[in-house]
């Protein structure tokens, strides 16, 4: 017997927001956070994030789940001039790096991953603090989607200004980089291209990742 299936709906938590203690799935995106100072988180929200040339886990954007570990940066710099902002994240496919002098502590990238992940607690002595973190190998798998922690209302309230401009950028047509690759119909961001569908009732193209579709017939 045929079955005719002309919608849906999805109820989850759409945040994926994960606790420290969780490992990241492939391709899915979630809430992070990066500590910088006023000036660069200036840049950053204006202009994209940069690679770094070298760390712990080699070149890339160092990120956290944990907004306390995001809060420790800028290293050695005043708390006035600390920013910590929050992130949505395209982590791609995701490798655990739990050990020191790991095979793959620098060269995950190489061997096909998009993120090293650093689990909480996990032992290694270059990470003193315990707190997890996260290595983003590709600056344009990140949006910055608010301001979690800044000096004062001011700093606060201009960030914020500058996030708004970038989300009216991106409405006009002027897409930041980090953009390029989420999915024209359902809008999310993938790490492959997802699969585009004609409705079989109304003949609109769907994206199976779409947490809700209705006919209009």
């Amino acid at each position: 017997m045929a079955v005719e299936f002309y919608g849906w709906e999805v109820s989850y938590d759409d945040d994926h927001h994960l606790s420290a203690e969780q490992e990241p799935k492939a391709g899915r995106t979630y809430t992070m956070y990066h500590g910088t100072s006023i000036q660069i988180a200036r840049s950053i929200i204006t202009a994209g994030f940069q690679q770094s040339r070298d760390g712990m886990l080699g070149p890339g954007v160092y990120i956290s789940r944990n907004q306390k570990k995001a809060e420790r940066y800028p290293l050695n710099s005043a708390r006035t001039d600390r920013v910590v902002l929050k992130l949505q994240v395209d982590t791609g496919k995701v490798k655990k790096i739990d050990t020191d002098n790991h095979p793959m502590q620098k060269t995950w990238h190489a061997n096909g991953y998009d993120t090293a992940w650093v689990p909480p607690n996990c032992g290694m002595k270059a990470v003193p603090s315990g707190l997890e973190e996260d290595c983003v190998w590709d600056p344009n798998r990140f949006e910055v989607v608010d301001i979690a922690l800044a000096p004062d209302q001011s700093i606060t309230a201009e960030l914020k200004g500058l996030i708004s401009g970038a989300k009216r950028n991106k409405g006009t047509g002027m897409k930041p980089q980090h953009q390029a690759g989420n999915c024209g119909v359902c809008r999310k961001a993938r790490a492959t291209p997802h699969q585009i569908e004609t409705c079989w009732g109304c003949g609109n193209n769907i994206c199976t990742f779409m947490t809700k579709h209705k006919c209009r017939v």
